[in-house]
């Protein structure tokens, strides 16, 4: 029998909680979970170089379908050698299926059983997304892992509306396997939908295991909806998923929700989050939310944050980055993005940690108290 290209490697459950230790196995090496996975839309982590991601300790990051399709085009990548060659990266990527940004960034857009009518954002033209074609261009990037063509509703959503949709969801999900092209080679996972309704969850996450996917997302949260309602749905729905495949909670990327992730049982995260602050200035330390395009950081000389041993804080001091930032110095950006990223896998490493040593709530009480989380003016990203 032949290998599947991705596999689950289940180290240990935590004794305090549904946190799960683990190895995804792939074409292009392994990884430990919970993961966090930087996201480089355009085949590029923003301001960030294959080396860098390297340094810090990412283990895989996610590039886009939908942005590499309109540019340079998932042909020009095929002809590369695939996207890991395209853009030097010899470790596991995942692409997603492109559906969340057909229904974000497109206001002119029209569902049918077929697939999704919009219009390109960049020079409005006309086009057509299937689960087929959505197959087609990720066989043709190449990446690890790739992602069945959903709709992403947006929150709040109407019950029968959802049911409809997810529904719909459930069958492209069936067509996107029929299409893969490349099943020996990389690993499809379907994306569980339902909004904030449980029973639709439920719904969708029976079809989508039936199925028998190599490993499942669980998508449309993150969208706006209280953090409450994300928690109650992973909740409901993490134990409906199979133990022996891996949990990818897409679009997720602040501490807190890390943490509260990886304590029900998801494995995989990845977000913008990180990066997009840093462009504004705002860094992620142990000591909470630091902007440092602030004034008060003009002739603070000491660093980002103290307790931190990237690169960035051993060398630079918060005036230097207040004094880039504030003259859109591009270092800047690559200083602020560089940190954060570390600071996030840094903290997936100290969850891998405690994991390990059945102590995740505890983490999670101590991370939460010195970061400011548990104050009731606590400011989130």
């Amino acid at each position: 029998m032949t290998q599947p290209p991705i596999t689950y490697e289940h180290i240990k459950t935590c004794k305090q909680s549904g946190a799960r230790l683990g190895i995804v196995h792939t074409p292009h090496g392994s990884f430990e979970t919970p993961v966090f996975m930087p996201v480089g839309t355009l085949a590029t982590v923003k301001t960030m170089s294959p080396q860098e991601l390297k340094e810090i300790g990412a283990g895989i990051i996610l590039s886009n379908t939908y942005h590499l399709w309109l540019r340079p085009g998932e042909d020009i990548v095929k002809e590369a050698g695939g996207l890991h060659k395209f853009m030097n990266w010899d470790r596991p990527i995942l692409t997603d299926s492109g559906g969340f940004q057909v229904f974000s960034l497109s206001d002119l857009r029209e569902i049918d059983e077929q697939g999704v009518h919009f219009r390109n954002h960049l020079s409005g033209a006309k086009l057509y997304l299937t689960p087929e074609r959505s197959m087609e261009i990720q066989n043709a990037l190449g990446p690890d892992i790739m992602m069945a063509f959903d709709e992403c509703p947006p929150y709040p959503a109407e019950y029968d509306y959802m049911k409809a949709s997810v529904e719909r969801t459930s069958r492209w999900a069936e067509r996107c396997l029929k299409a893969h092209g490349r099943p020996n080679e990389q690993g499809l996972f379907g994306i569980v939908q339902g909004g904030e309704y449980s029973d639709l969850r439920k719904q969708s996450a029976k079809d989508l295991v039936s199925l028998d996917f190599p490993g499942y997302a669980v998508g449309g949260l993150s969208v706006g909806e209280p953090k409450p309602i994300m928690n109650q749905v992973l909740e409901e729905t993490t134990p409906l998923l199979p133990t022996d495949k891996p949990r990818y909670l897409m679009g997720v990327g602040s501490p807190d929700s890390l943490i509260d992730g990886a304590i029900r049982g998801i494995d995989m995260f990845d977000c913008v989050l990180p990066t997009r602050i840093a462009r504004n200035g705002t860094c992620m330390t142990s000591e909470g939310r630091v902007v440092v395009r602030n004034a008060k950081y003009a002739r603070d000389f000491s660093p980002l944050d103290p307790n931190c041993d990237c690169a960035v804080c051993q060398n630079y001091s918060r005036a230097y980055l207040r004094h880039l930032i504030k003259c859109d110095e591009t270092f800047g950006y690559r200083l602020t993005s560089y940190h954060n990223l570390y600071f996030l896998i840094q903290l997936m490493d100290d969850l891998r940690q405690a994991i390990r040593e059945d102590r995740t709530l505890d983490f999670r009480e101590a991370f939460f108290e010195q970061y400011g989380f548990n104050r009731p003016d606590a400011k989130n990203f």
